[in-house]
């Protein structure tokens, strides 16, 4: 690094293409991933998705598959952000802007105008989403980047509407020193368990999301465990239901979240999150104490690889979600690790594919006999 151009905040920035090695922080390059799925030509796997599954029922986890990897939560975790104003907000919300509080949305009209109207216009300008462009194609192309049409807008707006109801500052909302994050933090706290030797749990990493707000560090056990609390608690605030009544608003039209929380059927929260999550929330008889699932793609974003695993998951527990849109010329085949010992024989009932799906990877013919008569 030019001395007489230093790199701003230097003593963060990687001296090493290898990295840094940090006692009690694995990288991806430490864990051992296990395939998840894979995609199949004629039989053979042509791509093989890597990652993580933890099941988790109260304070227990019931299943881990593909290492207790350590991540970021990220906009997975809203559902439990959000908690911090639930009940300030209630009074002064309808059921779309409290969907619109935990939603990572496609930057459609319907979500932009849900998103704004949290706030009066006169905040409008607090927002401190990053510019962008929504995530539908259409919209990519034909519009200018704004901050509301950031997926984390909605977010946004509904913090600071409770900072503003509790009366903290609205300055620096986004900084892990402002009051947000600190009572954040304590709801985390109530979520999982203390650690082993009886004190309460803190993160081992604290980062500056995406959206500028602080995403902090949690095992694939642990956001299952705090998914878990999420069914355990679903009635003690709006969150649950707010999510169940406006799916579309959590995310978009075709966005996994959303069609897992319409196939639900009220008895499944569903978030995606940045890079390669999704946190499943479950009501379900086999776990009176709630059942929380985490999904991390090891590669990150695979919105197709995840919802076929999603959907191998939530058929094991009797809930039936569709297949995505078929992939071209590949069928998709799970790995039985995904779910626990006592299900797999279960997960051999639900087909990956759908019956009209055409068999395109495969020749109607015989190619072997008309090669050997050449």
């Amino acid at each position: 690094m030019s001395e007489r151009f230093p790199q701003s905040g230097a003593e963060w920035y990687p001296n090493s293409p290898l990295g840094a090695r940090d006692e009690g922080i694995p990288t991806g390059r430490d864990v051992e991933w296990e395939p998840l799925l894979d995609f199949r030509r004629a039989g053979v796997s042509e791509t093989t998705i890597h990652g993580a599954v933890a099941w988790a029922s109260g304070d227990k986890i019931v299943h881990s598959f593909g290492g207790n990897v350590l991540c970021y939560g990220r906009s997975m975790m809203k559902p439990l952000m959000v908690k911090v104003f639930t009940k300030d907000l209630e009074p002064h919300t309808n059921w779309r802007q409290r969907a619109i509080a935990v939603s990572s949305h496609n930057g459609t009209p319907e979500h932009v105008a849900a998103a704004q109207s949290l706030l009066p216009e006169s905040d409008w300008s607090l927002v401190q989403t990053p510019l962008d462009v929504p995530l539908v194609q259409f919209g990519r192309q034909v519009r200018r980047p704004r901050r509301w049409y950031h997926c984390c807008s909605g977010e946004h707006a509904a913090i600071l509407q409770g900072c503003r109801l509790k009366g903290w500052s609205r300055v620096g909302y986004t900084l892990p020193h402002h009051p947000f994050f600190t009572a954040y933090l304590d709801v985390l706290r109530h979520a999982l368990p203390k650690n082993s030797d009886g004190t309460p749990w803190n993160p081992l990493r604290v980062a500056r999301d995406g959206c500028g707000l602080p995403t902090v560090s949690n095992t694939v056990n642990e956001l299952a465990l705090a998914f878990s609390a999420l069914a355990r608690d679903k009635d003690e605030d709006w969150i649950w239901e707010a999510m169940v009544r406006e799916p579309d608003l959590v995310g978009g039209f075709n966005r996994l979240d959303s069609t897992i929380l319409k196939a639900g059927g009220g008895k499944v929260l569903a978030k995606e999150g940045a890079d390669g999550l999704l946190g499943l929330a479950i009501v379900h008889p086999d776990f009176p104490e709630g059942l929380g699932v985490a999904i991390k793609i090891a590669h990150g974003w695979n919105p197709q690889a995840t919802w076929y695993i999603a959907r191998s998951i939530l058929g094991v527990l009797g809930i039936d979600l569709r297949n995505p849109y078929a992939p071209h010329r590949q069928k998709a085949f799970m790995v039985s690790g995904v779910v626990p010992p006592d299900r797999a024989a279960a997960l051999e009932a639900i087909p990956t594919w759908d019956p009209w799906s055409p068999n395109t990877e495969n020749y109607d013919y015989s190619w072997a006999e008309y090669a050997d008569r050449a």
